[in-house]
């Protein structure tokens, strides 16, 4: 089944992707994330999976369960105080760490309008556990970074903080991530860290990875111009404000969780995760 490219859109994939998380919950450790389950969803995701690569389960599992062992240690070590999520999505971080973390998260307003009116049900209802969180809604097509500054130092103010964005580089082109991650640069302070996900050249040449073109090329209206990027290593190394301090991908995540990939490697997407530290 072909779902067509009207059917496709960026914002579809924060359902999709809480479906993965959902489908391995042991891997994720995600125990929430089966809350997003909706028709559509599945669908898009079972086409995904057929088209592209049958490996997407673990690898956004892997994904998700990196960055919140990652940000559980850094918490326990009273290193961060404020999570700011940058394209949340449905990520449901907040209420699998500790309840005393502020969490902002950005995204475009009808998805952080839609996400903050269910999980307040959702918490009324007893289902989530209460958290201590903001909503940004951006449009990232103008020229947002001033007026989403000024709100998130009023939420944040003197707290340290960790900036996660997964998922969305992919979409963007080179100027704007050299944007974005300047713009992280005007926010932190020195100490605070940055996560991000990114693909790496090594995945040009792949199946899965041609698959994966042809198919957002045909699915994808949403991603920027001169998107569908992938990012050397040498980019997160040449940040002059940061240090990477971590450096994991999908294959050696998998041999720390105890997973064994299934797929060949050719037909694997390989995503890579960073965690820098502001100097």
């Amino acid at each position: 089944m072909s779902l067509g490219k009207k059917d496709i859109h960026v914002s579809d994939t924060a359902f999709v992707t809480c479906g993965f998380r959902r489908l391995n919950e042991k891997l994720s450790q995600d125990i929430y994330a089966k809350l997003w389950r909706n028709d559509k969803a599945e669908l898009l995701l079972k086409d995904y999976t057929k088209h592209v690569s049958t490996e997407e389960i673990e690898t956004h599992c892997i994904r998700n369960r990196y960055f919140l062992e990652s940000l559980r240690l850094l918490i326990e070590k009273n290193q961060i105080e404020t999570l700011i999520n940058f394209g949340a999505g449905f990520s449901m971080y907040p209420y699998l760490l500790d309840g005393h973390i502020t969490h902002i998260e950005i995204d475009k307003p009808e998805v952080v309008d839609y996400k903050s009116s269910v999980t307040k049900e959702w918490i009324k209802e007893g289902v989530l556990p209460h958290r201590n969180i903001d909503y940004i809604g951006v449009d990232f097509s103008t020229d947002y970074q001033n007026s989403v500054l000024n709100k998130i130092q009023n939420i944040q103010k003197d707290t340290s903080c960790f900036i996660l964005i997964e998922g969305v580089l992919f979409f963007l082109n080179r100027k704007e991530t050299e944007s974005i991650f300047d713009f992280f640069d005007t926010i932190q302070s020195q100490g605070d860290f940055i996560g991000s996900v990114s693909y790496t050249d090594e995945i040009l040449g792949t199946r899965a990875y041609d698959r994966l073109i042809d198919y957002a090329s045909k699915g994808l209206d949403d991603a920027s111009e001169g998107g569908l990027q992938c990012i050397e290593n040498s980019f997160y190394e040449g940040l002059d404000h940061y240090k990477l301090i971590d450096h994991q991908d999908y294959f050696s995540c998998s041999k720390q969780f105890n997973h064994s990939p299934k797929s060949d490697p050719t037909d694997i997407l390989n995503e890579h995760f960073y965690i820098l530290q502001k100097k």
